[in-house]
This record gives structure tokens, sequence and C-alpha cells, in this order.
């Protein structure tokens, strides 16, 4: 079945709610690394960054789902944040020895087709689908001088402070960034801003 295509950023806690979503929607996924992004300032400035059209968040229904979501909301306004929830569902993840402290299942453990229903629901109701049509791709941003060349570098660090970015960005990251935040012309309009000077 195919993926859903999603043109938020949508927000999980860990890497296996990450590797569980993306088989199932093709969007950009974040992890708040579960507490992690409660000290990282780096990760509060991209959430806030890519929020900039709107962002989906997507946490386990526990205590802890509840601190990170409520986190998320003390740094990006409410009108731009979308929330999503699991149901509390008892039971264990494969992977783990014992159950979560509530004991229920987190988004890892959801079945994919109850977690297809979600995002469905969710499309019906908000109408987003819809990625970018002609998205920026790695040529791009080669061609652009922004990878493979002497200045690289700087000139990626320069657009990361003009989309208030975190600098030193991965050119990956820095790549899926630009496309929740930019679309073709404006991407362009920002790379000849860049070079003028």
């Amino acid at each position: 079945m195919d993926r859903i295509p999603i043109s938020l950023p949508v927000v999980v806690e860990g890497k296996y709610d990450q590797i569980k979503l993306s088989s199932v929607i093709d969007a950009t996924i974040l992890t708040t690394q579960g507490f992690g992004v409660f000290n990282n300032r780096e990760k509060r400035a991209l959430l806030r960054a890519l929020s900039k059209n709107g962002i989906i968040i997507l946490t386990d229904s526990d205590g802890a789902g509840k601190m990170i979501r409520s986190h998320i909301q003390s740094f990006i306004p409410p009108n731009k944040i979308y929330h999503l929830y699991i149901p509390q569902i008892a039971g264990k993840e494969k992977r783990k020895k014992a159950p979560s402290k509530a004991g229920t299942l987190g988004v890892e453990g959801m079945d994919p087709a109850l977690l297809r229903q979600i995002f469905e629901k969710f499309i019906s109701r908000h109408g987003i689908l819809n990625r970018n049509a002609a998205p920026i791709t790695k040529a791009d941003f080669f061609a652009d001088g922004l990878t493979g060349r002497e200045g690289s570098a700087a000139m990626r660090n320069t657009l990361c402070a003009r989309l208030c970015l975190p600098k030193d960005m991965t050119p990956t990251a820095l790549l899926a960034a630009v496309n929740m935040l930019l679309d073709r012309t404006e991407y362009q309009a920002q790379i000849a801003s860049i070079r003028e000077g």
C-alpha cells in the first residue's frame, strides 16, 4: 500500500516511532529524542523554524508523551500545531523486555492500519496532503553551490541564518528543511540574494 504524502513535518518521540511511521506516511519525520528536546537548543530552533506552515505532533499517550507535547507548545505557537493522538492500548512493544510505566503501547507499537486511519482522518479534516510539487533536490544544492564546492558550508550557514535554522546543519538535514519552508521560486530567490551579497 502506498504511503500517505503529508506536506507538514511530523514530530514523534524516538527513532523506533520514526521507523514505524515512515512505513505509513511520506513526510519529514523528526524525533524529540525523548526528553532530549528539553535541553537541545538546536533541536528546538529547528522545530520552531519548520513550524512556519504548521507542524504535526504525535507522541505516545502516556505521561512522558504529554510532557513532551506540552514542552513543544512552550516554544511553538498553538496555531501552528496540529495534535494527533494514538489510542491507549495496553501492551508491550516486541523489542522491549518490559512494558512502559503506563503499560500501554507507544507509536512504535501501533498497528500500521491504525496509524494510517489517524492520518486519513487528519487529511479529510484539514486537507493537508500534497508535498512540494517540484521539490528542491541534492542536484539543485550542488548546482547552486551549497554542496561540493569550496565555500559551500559558509553558503549553507548563510541560508540557515536567513531561514532561522540552526547553523552547521548537514546538507541532508538542510535540504529537508528547505523543502518544508520554501517552494522552488522562493528557494531560487534566496540563492540569488546570497550570491549578490
